[in-house]
């Protein structure tokens, strides 16, 4: 009897019959209203199931006292999992024993998902996770991935991602680091892509099996990132790439699948070559350029196709992928995203950025000048697209932008350059002025978060406590977030065509300096700083090189 059926039992009345006198009889309906009026309050308080409420709490604290005292314990545990074990193997034996007949072996099979089903429990004892490992139950586990049935493969994955949720490793360090290392051994990604590759997502069964695959391995990254490059080297990255291309209508596993990649690409350069080398790139921009004249349908297809961006942009951090992102004719289609205004427009913008960036974006700025993308680029330096439902914001694409631009005056040779200063000079210096517009529009923001700053270093010299080098860098940081990058960017953009283009863009950019009380010490100060802090650590060359450029620059203005 569980509690439910407890509170409402009722035994049985007897029947015995109300001896009622004559005097009883004559009794008026208004003394029965009384009686009722009388004892209503009394009888409210007691519960359909003829116990009062104060009883209820009562039975139900029992119940859970009683349920406190068979609490998981490593005896019980130790109990649960011999019998799991004991279920593996005669499922196997039977299975041996009699493989052409399903009737024999059912049974076994059966009790074995019933076993599997009763583990969940362990979850909620994760600083046991240890005795798990010890007993070999993980390898126990893991072998079920290449179950016969899919249903007790499903049912081990399920059980995985119960084990590995993030909130319940994150209550034993030392259960969790036992678990999630015995799984990496055990070379739990290839057996889970070596399932997936046979589960039939029509059935929602195994749809189902799937989410909770990509949601063991989801747990185990955000645990243990560094993971990530043996993941895709199991087979995880083709999988992903043939389910993301799949004629499958969108689903959230697709949704998920996104996911899963973009984590996989975040921090891992190995990654991102490796997606380039088996033609991942092309697969993104193939799924992108349904967006180029349709919108997403719904919120997680919109987050689906911010995702495939995510991803690109990763990969494009590799210099490599930029010559394979030009190739697949990536520059076109983010061009052509542009001049149709769609949902996917802003996304676009901030890919471009990364293509370009860099010495190695020199063929994607050069390609970008010759397929007419200053058209469709200088519109939005002009009018700041608004925030839409997908994509950055308009601080962050005026980020992006002026990063777009700066890297074409930078990586530009010869008549694509001459084509890029030239715009600054059309409708009488128009785009020089948006460009002073922006820079007094950041140069408030970054002087507001400067007096902030400076408020804080008082403070600290007031307590005693002294600004240390790790201060000053978090002070920075707080300064880039705050628009100094941004800055920086439209100020190096101005002193490039100060310097190199028509001495008409200088006359006119001193002229709205002395309009709105500007100062050109001001840029070169910004300008200084900024060739103090930019360059590649990877190759010190490449940084020495582009400071002394900027220098150079700042000198000549």
């Amino acid at each position: 009897m569980d509690v439910g059926e407890l509170l409402s039992f009722q035994p049985d009345k007897p029947n015995v019959k109300k001896r009622q006198s004559k005097h009883d009889d004559d009794y008026d309906d208004d003394y029965n209203d009384e009686y009722y009026t009388e004892h209503r309050g009394r009888e409210s308080k007691v519960a359909k199931t003829g116990i009062t409420d104060e009883q209820r709490e009562e039975i139900l604290k029992m119940v859970e006292d009683e349920a406190d005292g068979e609490a998981m314990n490593e005896t019980n545990l130790k109990k649960m999992l011999l019998k799991f074990e004991k279920s593996v193997y005669k499922n196997q034996e039977m299975r041996i024993k009699f493989p052409d007949m399903p009737e024999k072996f059912m049974e076994s099979e059966v009790e074995l998902n019933d076993v599997i089903l009763e583990m969940h429990v362990i979850a909620t004892v994760p600083e046991f996770y240890h005795i798990l490992v010890d007993l070999n139950t993980v390898q126990s586990l893991l072998q079920l991935l290449t179950h016969e049935n899919t249903d007790i493969s499903i049912a081990a994955v399920d059980l995985m991602q119960e084990l590995t949720d993030v909130d319940t490793l994150n209550e034993s360090d030392e259960g969790a680091a036992a678990l999630i290392g015995a799984l990496i051994e055990g070379q739990v990604v290839a057996l889970l892509v070596q399932n997936l590759e046979r589960l039939d997502e029509t059935v929602k069964e195994e749809a189902d099996g799937v989410h909770n695959t990509l949601a063991v391995i989801e747990n185990m990254t955000e645990f243990r990132p560094e993971m990530c490059p043996d993941a895709a080297q199991q087979g995880l990255l083709q999988w992903i790439l043939k389910r993301i291309r799949s004629k499958m209508p969108f689903d959230v596993n697709k949704l998920y699948a996104t996911e899963i990649l973009a984590i996989l690409l975040q921090n891992s350069d190995d990654n991102r070559q490796i997606l380039g080398d088996i033609d991942g790139i092309d697969v993104i921009l193939q799924q992108l350029a349904w967006y180029k004249r349709h919108d997403p349908g719904s919120k997680e297809e919109i987050e689906m196709m911010e995702n495939l961006y995510n991803c690109l942009c990763s990969c494009l951090m590799s210099p490599i992928n930029r010559g394979r992102f030009l190739k697949g004719e990536g520059l076109q289609l983010m061009n052509l995203m542009l001049r149709e205004k769609r949902m996917s427009r802003n996304c676009a913008i901030k890919v471009l950025n990364h293509a370009m960036t860099g010495v190695e974006g020199t063929d994607n700025c050069q390609k970008f000048v010759d397929i007419l993308g200053l058209r469709t680029i200088f519109p939005l330096f002009m009018k700041t697209p608004k925030q839409g439902k997908a994509g950055p914001s308009p601080e962050e694409l005026e980020e992006h932008i002026a990063a777009v631009i700066g890297s074409m005056l930078r990586n530009c040779q010869a008549t694509q350059r001459q084509r890029l200063i030239n715009k600054f000079q059309e409708n009488d210096h128009e785009k020089v002025e948006r460009l002073l517009e922006l820079h007094f529009k950041y140069l408030d923001k970054v002087r507001k978060v400067d007096d902030e700053i400076e408020q804080d270093k008082n403070r600290l010299k007031y307590l005693g406590q002294e600004v240390d080098d790790d201060l000053e860098d978090s002070f920075y940081l707080r300064r880039l977030d705050a628009g100094l990058f941004t800055l920086q960017l439209i100020d190096y953009i101005m002193l490039e065509i100060c310097v190199t283009g028509s001495s008409s863009i200088k006359s006119r950019v001193l002229q709205i300096l002395n309009m709105r009380g500007g100062s050109v010490k001001s840029i070169r100060n910004i300008m200084r700083e900024y060739a103090g802090n930019i360059g590649d650590a990877k190759d010190p060359e490449t940084k020495e090189e582009e400071q002394n450029h900027i220098l150079q620059l700042v000198d000549k203005f």
